[in-house]
Order: structure tokens, then sequence, then C-alpha cells
């Protein structure tokens, strides 16, 4: 599937790893994915973006500040029984130092012969995404991949922190009704 990407669809997944490294997260989400599609800055992806609001800085900020210890239907379920997850971090942080409950950067994984692989796996969301690209090119007819299509995806699939760093001026099926339109007018 992989031969099928266009060059800045192919940037946007290695992009992801990086913001995921960078962010010390375990694994590369659909809010990495978005910080990717963010930082190529790809057209029609990047003026749709633009439009909407979204910018990269706050898009990362929001991304370190959510976390990946817990998720945002973790932080959900604790309020439900009056356990308010933001007032918990700051008590820890001014107590222990800030970053405290960050995860730790994820070990290097080993490949063959011993080697340093440095790869960060998808999570399930994640890989759903970039699956549901493939489902939007071929449901376009379109012969490639591109990062319209992962951002198609992860429109998809966007729940929780990716829904919250997307809906700045409009929602997700508005994101997703632009896309479309820019990809007709390219095709027209």
């Amino acid at each position: 599937m992989f031969e099928r990407f266009s060059k800045d669809a192919r940037a946007v997944v290695i992009g992801a790893q990086q913001e995921a490294r960078d962010l010390k997260s375990p694994q590369i989400g659909p809010q990495h994915l978005l910080l990717a599609l963010l930082s190529v800055k790809t057209e029609p992806v990047h003026g749709i973006l633009t439009d909407a609001g979204i910018e990269e800085d706050t898009a990362r900020a929001t991304v370190a500040t959510h976390g990946t210890a817990l998720s945002d239907a973790d932080a959900e379920a604790l309020e439900s029984i009056g356990i308010d997850l933001d007032a918990v971090r700051q008590s820890l942080e001014q107590n222990f130092g800030k970053g405290v409950l960050d995860p730790e950067q994820p070990s290097e994984k080993r490949g063959w012969f011993g080697r340093k692989s440095g790869h960060i796996g998808f999570t399930r969301d994640a890989k759903k995404a970039i699956e549901l690209s493939l489902r939007e090119a071929l449901a376009r007819k379109d012969d490639h991949i591109g990062a319209e299509h992962i951002f198609l995806g992860i429109l998809r699939v966007a729940e929780g922190t990716t829904r919250q760093i997307l809906e700045v001026r409009v929602g997700v099926d508005e994101l997703r009704h632009r896309v479309h339109a820019a990809l007709d007018d390219r095709a027209a």
C-alpha cells in the first residue's frame, strides 16, 4: 500500500513518527498524523486547516498538554466520579516538578541483528486512519494516496484530542466537505 502514497503522504507518515517521538509518545496516534499534516504544509490541506483556524503550535501544545498517559475517555471517566485530572496533574507538578507525569521516551527497539530500529508503532485508530485514506482514494478513483486522503482518513476517526484540535471554527463534517470540494476542483 505504501507504494501508492505520494511524496507528501509519505512525508506525513514519517513526520507522524517524529511528532510522536518529540512528544515522548509510545505510539503514533491520529493526533500525530494531524500534527505532521500541519508541518508538511501541502495544498489543499494546509489551506483548509488554516482557513479553519487550526494552527500548528496550538495543536502541538494541545497534544502535549493532554499527553498520552491517560486518554480523554479516561479523564472523562475520572471526572464522572469527581476526580479532576487537570487539578491532579497541576498538584503533582507543583510538588514533584514539571513533566513528572509525562511518559518516558520510548526505548529504541532492536530489529534484526540487534540493530536499533527506532520504530514507533501505530495505535489502532492511526492504522484505521491510514487504511481509510486508501479507501477514500479508491472511492474517489484517484490513482494515488495523497496528504488529502490521509486528512480524510483522520477526519473519519477523529475523537478526543484529535477532534478538539480540528474543531476550532468548524466541525469535522464541514472539514470533510471542504477537502472533497478542493479535490473536486482539482479534478475538474
